[in-house]
C-alpha cells in the first residue's frame, strides 16, 4: 500500500511538472507519409513557418490538419474582428480547457492587440475582468454565458447581433469552437509549452 501511494505520489509529481508527457511529438522528417509531408509543404507555404503546437498531433491525420489549417488561417488572420476582440475570445476559451500552449501564444498577442494586462490577468485568475471597454464587456459576457451554459440567451444574443453583427457573432462562435478543437488535442496529446516557458495557468477546482 505505501508502495503504491508513493508511486501516486510520483506519477502526480511527475504530470504537474510536465516531464515526458508528450503523447505526441514532431515526427521525424524520414518518417512522414506522402500525405503528411504533401499537409506540411501546404502548411508551410500558407503559413511561412513550420509546424508547431497543435498541428505535430493533428499531422497524424494529415486532412484534419489541412483543414484545421484553413479555418485558423482565416479566424486568425483575416476574421471581421481587430486583434485585441479575436485574441480575447482565444484566452477566455484557452482559460476554460486551462491549455497552456494557447495561453502561452495568445496571451502575448492579445495584449499586442491592445487588451489591457489587467484583462488578461484576470482571465487567467479566472476572474471576470474590470475596466473592460463596452465591446471587450460584451464579448467576455457572451463567450463566458456560452461556455457555462452551452446556449446563448436571446438577451445576449440580440445585444452581440447588435455590436458586432451576424457576421461577427458566428466568427466569434467560430474562434470558440476551434480553439476549443484545438484545446482539446492540445490537452489529449500534452503538448508542453516551448521549453524555457512556464505553464501560466493551474487548474480550475473540480
Amino acid at each position: 500500500m505505501i508502495r503504491r501511494a508513493a508511486a501516486t505520489v510520483a506519477a502526480l509529481a511527475l504530470a504537474a511538472s510536465g516531464a515526458a508527457q508528450d503523447r505526441m511529438p514532431p515526427i521525424p522528417a524520414d518518417r512522414l507519409t506522402e500525405a503528411q509531408k504533401k499537409a506540411v509543404a501546404e502548411f508551410e507555404a500558407a503559413r511561412k513557418t513550420g509546424l508547431s503546437g497543435p498541428f505535430w498531433p493533428l499531422l497524424r491525420s494529415p486532412a484534419v490538419l489541412s483543414r484545421a489549417r484553413a479555418m485558423g488561417d482565416y479566424l486568425r488572420f483575416t476574421s471581421v474582428l481587430p486583434p485585441r476582440l479575436s485574441e480575447f475570445v482565444i484566452i477566455i476559451t484557452a482559460r476554460q480547457w486551462t491549455q497552456n500552449y494557447e495561453w502561452d501564444v495568445h496571451a502575448p498577442l492579445a495584449e499586442q492587440g491592445g487588451l489591457k494586462a489587467s484583462i488578461i490577468a484576470a482571465v487567467a485568475d479566472g476572474r471576470r475582468p474590470d475596466g473592460m471597454a463596452p465591446d471587450e464587456d460584451l464579448l467576455w459576457t457572451f463567450c463566458d454565458e456560452l461556455h457555462r451554459t452551452q446556449s446563448i440567451s436571446d438577451a445576449t444574443y440580440a445585444r452581440a447581433v447588435a455590436a458586432f453583427g451576424e457576421q461577427g457573432v458566428v466568427v466569434i462562435l467560430g474562434i470558440s469552437g476551434y480553439y476549443t478543437m484545438l484545446a482539446m488535442v492540445l490537452n489529449t496529446a500534452r503538448t508542453p509549452v516551448p521549453p524555457g516557458h512556464t505553464p501560466a495557468l493551474r487548474a480550475f477546482p473540480r
